[in-house]
């Protein structure tokens, strides 16, 4: 079974270049893990590519990854009076909590349509972060989209962790966020390319610390 060390050891072996961003990769695995260990929440956002990227963080995070994660003896006992429960808890898989912020299509576009199109992350961080142990991770490949940017200072105002995923340059998210990943190319499209197995060795590596134990 894959320690979280083995996870990451094989991304830098596979993608050598990200060997400039170890540092920041296993910090913002340090935050991840401390919110999934005090049953916080990840939340995600991102605009085309990104967004598609908040999406599959989410669906990597909320159910098995690699591993099944089946539901602890206490939780099945919770179904026991359910009609058909013993089926649903042996098919339940443990979740670690996260939300995709671009998914609340409704909200999202009365927010846009009624107040501002630029806050449409930040209303939402805004609300829904209530423990210190949150953490907003912002994907912006330029690092300065401008929702993106205003829910990460949303996210400060409420006083959670975050943790940024862009290009290489210096931009208005590496100057907010508590951990930026900054990938080693400014060409969106490698942005992107280089942002799935990071993300991918991130919810492996909480993954297995989170159920192998």
């Amino acid at each position: 079974m894959n320690t979280p060390e083995m996870i990451f050891d094989k991304l830098y072996k596979d993608y050598p270049a990200l060997n400039v961003n170890k540092e920041d990769i296993e910090k913002s695995y340090s935050y991840l893990l401390t919110c999934a260990r005090n049953d916080a929440f990840i939340y995600c956002c991102g605009n085309g590519g990104s967004a598609a990227d908040s999406e599959h963080i989410t669906g990597e995070l909320m159910k098995g990854f690699i591993l099944k994660r089946p539901l602890p003896e206490e939780e099945k006992a919770l179904f026991n009076n359910i009609e058909g429960g013993e089926d649903i808890a042996l098919k339940l898989q443990q979740g670690i909590r996260c939300i995709s912020l671009v998914s609340q299509t409704g909200v999202i576009s009365a927010f846009a349509n009624d107040i501002d199109p630029t806050l449409i992350y930040a209303q939402q961080v805004f609300a829904y972060a209530k423990s210190k142990n949150d953490v907003l991770i912002a994907l912006s490949t330029s690092g300065n989209s401008l929702n993106i940017v205003n829910a990460v200072k949303a996210a400060k105002a409420k006083g959670i962790r975050t943790v940024s995923i862009t290009g290489e340059k210096e931009s208005k998210l590496s100057k907010l966020s508590d951990v930026t990943i900054k990938l080693p190319t400014s060409v969106t499209y490698e942005v992107q390319e280089l942002t799935l197995p990071v993300y991918h060795a991130l919810c492996a590596a909480l993954e297995a610390a989170l159920f192998c134990e």
